[in-house]
């Protein structure tokens, strides 16, 4: 289709969002942000866009006003079968006939514990929480513990590790945090190995464990991992993978065993429950043996939460790992994935786009730019991007595809988007203020409103 021509379904574009604008004022009356989730929150979308959502089905969801959406947030990428996949609630709901939570443990947490560890090579130990901060801030506490330092190691380049006081203390978001504690967490910079060595030298015997992600939106330079798994064994830290993206999108395994290299600790989450509340914390005997109590060291305290064994969501997690077992998931992520990348590039070529809007990262686990007429990054244009595919009933805060993404699901996707970018070009030509409607977006981490 070519840009002056209009798509058959531009004819009845989603303009009612009612519903939704009525409940705004509810949810920040009771709750702050008005979202439970901050990456959820109506600053996030187009102003009088921000749908309510009530019911999802595979890539589809539908909101209060009875829109339909084909959707690529993924709940921020947990769901990667597709919402309410049949077999994984079926497993929950069989779970919740049965109980949901016990005084002692159910062979169910064997059983999954088991199933994970299988698929995850290095892995000796597992615990499981039920968020991804969970995790992460476990690891932090047991590498403390073997290793008797205090500092922490995290990727600058990274946005996301912890809810907990020693991540989000390097944000702009720090209020409230204390600053000695703030100060014992320091960063390095993705595929930059000399700064990695510069945080040794600078803080030599001071520093427990070092965070970061396989690959984000850049894939890791030829080598990089494994000299990082190599710096952090010299110098006694405890090298930690934070996989909640990765894990089980890359590869079963996770980046790691798409990368080739086995950390000390891994996190895993978000898609290992398909949107179901769970998250593990996984890595070698002689760390994770330290939260138990056969050894002769200090007792660790990790995660030991009430609901950390939660039944119907393990039952969840275990048939998770069985479809990817028996069901080509990952090579249908990839394969969609390359699909929507290259159509969206072709829409991006023909309209002379190039250095304005482009996607990042594996086709896996696509994110988009978004940049104005100088090719800086822009809020605006990435709200105008937002408001255009939301009204031709797309929700794509990201790209991200998931097993349930069909064929004609990703066609009309490189359709819409391809409008949408007409739209995008002539903002640049004429001017965003004629095309934009409302307030741009923001980011999430900002010290003021």
């Amino acid at each position: 289709m070519t840009p002056h021509q209009e798509s058959p379904f531009l004819e009845n574009p989603i303009t009612d969002f009612s519903g939704s604008w009525k409940l705004q004022e509810r949810f920040n009356a009771v709750i702050p942000g008005g979202a439970h989730t901050y990456a959820k929150g109506d600053d996030q979308f187009p102003e009088h866009m921000a749908p309510y959502l009530v019911r999802g089905k595979g890539s589809h969801v539908w909101d209060v006003d009875g829109n339909e959406f084909i959707e690529f947030g993924c709940g921020l990428r947990s769901v990667a079968l597709g919402h309410a996949h049949p077999a994984v609630v079926e497993a929950a709901a069989t779970q919740m006939y049965l109980g949901s939570n016990f005084v002692r443990p159910s062979p169910l947490e064997l059983e999954v514990a088991e199933e994970l560890l299988s698929v995850l090579p290095g892995a000796e130990m597992v615990k499981f929480g039920k968020n991804g901060s969970d995790a992460t801030s476990a690891a932090l506490r047991l590498s403390r513990a073997h290793t008797g330092r205090d500092r922490v190691a995290t990727c600058g380049d990274h946005p996301f590790f912890s809810v907990d006081d020693w991540f989000i203390g390097t944000t702009a978001m720090n209020a409230g945090i204390p600053a000695p504690i703030k100060e014992l967490t320091v960063k390095f910079k993705y595929n930059d190995i000399a700064s990695v060595e510069d945080l040794f030298d600078r803080y030599p015997g001071e520093i427990a464990c070092l965070f970061m992600e396989p690959e984000k939106e850049t894939p890791p330079r030829h080598g990089f991992l494994q000299e990082v798994r190599e710096l952090c064994t010299r110098n006694g830290a405890v090298f930690v993978l934070d996989e909640m993206i990765c894990g089980f999108r890359w590869h079963v395994g996770g980046g790691q065993y798409f990368h080739g290299v086995v950390p000390d600790l891994s996190t895993y989450g978000k898609a290992l429950g398909n949107g179901f509340s769970v998250s593990a914390l996984v890595g070698r005997r002689e760390i994770m043996q330290l939260g138990g109590y056969q050894h002769d060291r200090d007792r660790v305290f990790l995660l030991s939460l009430t609901h950390g064994a939660e039944l119907p969501s393990l039952a969840a997690a275990g048939e998770v790992i069985r479809i990817y077992k028996r069901e080509p998931v990952i090579e249908t992520l990839w394969k969609q994935g390359r699909r929507l990348a290259a159509g969206v590039e072709t829409k991006v070529r023909d309209l002379g786009l190039d250095g304005h809007f482009g996607l990042l990262g594996q086709p896996c686990c696509l994110v988009y730019f978004t940049r104005d007429e100088n090719k800086e990054p822009s809020q605006a244009f990435r709200t105008l991007f937002l408001q255009e595919t939301i009204k031709l009933g797309i929700i794509a805060p990201s790209l991200m595809v998931t097993y349930s993404h069909s064929d004609s699901d990703i066609d009309r996707t490189i359709e819409a988007i391809g409008e949408a970018l007409v739209i995008y070009r002539r903002a640049l030509d004429e001017g965003i203020e004629k095309h934009l409607e409302g307030r741009p977006v923001k980011p999430v981490f900002r010290r003021r409103a």
